[in-house]
């Protein structure tokens, strides 16, 4: 048997793509910068939140200074809204609590900023004990 199961929280345990979305829109429009439907922006998902900032610009707006402006918006914003719109995705929370009955460690791996983790998995798994 497993002692220990690794899971990802973005797009694994969590469907957080609408409240990712919304920050990310939210910090472009602070700038004047077109924004994106959701399916748009989950394309943009992956490598961390400068990465999604950068794709999410304008191609001549790419630039180090821009994203850290965005992300002065981003974070402030996500960390306020990052759980209105995700969810778990079904059966996520039985399997969880079935591996955690059956002894095996339950871990979160995310390229995400601890803070939101730490919120996300508190909010949507208070039972579930993550080492």
């Amino acid at each position: 048997m497993k002692k220990l199961v690794i899971f990802d929280l973005d797009g694994t345990l969590l469907n957080t793509y609408e409240d990712i979305a919304a920050a990310t829109n939210h910090a472009l429009a602070m700038y004047g910068y077109p924004t994106h439907p959701t399916h748009v922006i989950k394309s943009f998902v992956g490598n961390g939140i400068n990465k999604l900032l950068e794709r999410s610009l304008p191609e001549e707006e790419r630039t180090e200074a821009n994203v850290m402006r965005m992300r002065e918006h981003f974070i402030p914003y996500y960390n306020e809204h990052n759980a209105d719109l995700s969810c778990p995705y079904p059966g996520v929370l039985d399997l969880l609590r079935w591996l955690q009955e059956s002894g095996v460690m339950i871990a979160v791996a995310s390229n995400k900023y601890q803070a939101a983790t730490e919120r996300l998995v508190a909010h949507y798994f208070p039972e579930i004990r993550f080492v």
